[in-house]
């Protein structure tokens, strides 16, 4: 039986958890803008508008970062890396790209944070303004695992980056789109909250 590739997994699940992560940022900035009542939802199929997109956007919350966890828990698991459980903390000291590692572990905690704090009770003591506040950051640690993905090499080589990658388009495309939705957002934003 051939040896697993760890570091081929962890790259599968990276890219996974890019996607993810992608579709929960976009399901949270439909939500944010009351998403029923615009003009092109009703124009969506009618399988499509039954969805309940808050249990999906938190549903895929969760699934998003399980597969973060795992893309980078598998690191330390293959001897030849170099890696170790406390590069996934504190990415400064890895042994290779440690800026986009750290990079990588500020927007899996991050993420994590975010998504404890958006649990019921927790959402409660926080109370709404504050909770919201601190879902904004979402803003900032979706450009940070855009970037994360962007520049890490899928076999720690510290090659630069090959724009034209398969792996590489997809969090291209990811980083693309949420470019696209924080401009309409932030449009929407501005158009409805004049004096």
């Amino acid at each position: 039986m051939p040896p697993i590739d760890y570091l081929d997994i962890s790259g599968a699940l990276g890219i996974l958890a890019c996607v993810l992560f992608t579709a929960n940022f976009l399901m949270g900035m439909m939500l944010s803008v009351a998403y029923q009542r615009l003009p092109w939802w009703n124009r969506l199929p009618a399988i499509i508008r039954q969805l309940n997109m808050t249990n999906l956007h938190n549903y895929t919350a969760y699934i998003a970062l399980s597969v973060a966890v795992l893309h980078a828990a598998l690191l330390p698991m293959d001897n030849g890396l170099g890696f170790h459980w406390t590069h996934l903390i504190w990415g400064l000291n890895a042994p290779k790209q440690p800026v986009f590692v750290l990079l990588g572990s500020i927007s899996l905690l991050g993420f994590a944070f975010i998504i404890i704090t958006t649990q019921r009770s927790v959402k409660r003591y926080l109370g709404f303004r504050f909770w919201k506040n601190i879902h904004l950051l979402s803003y900032c640690l979706a450009i940070i695992f855009i970037v994360h993905g962007l520049f890490m090499d899928p076999l720690l080589k510290d090659r630069s980056p090959d724009w034209f990658d398969a792996e590489k388009a997809v969090v291209e495309l990811c980083g693309i789109a949420l470019l696209i939705a924080s401009f309409f957002r932030i449009r929407y934003h501005l158009t409805t909250n004049r004096p």
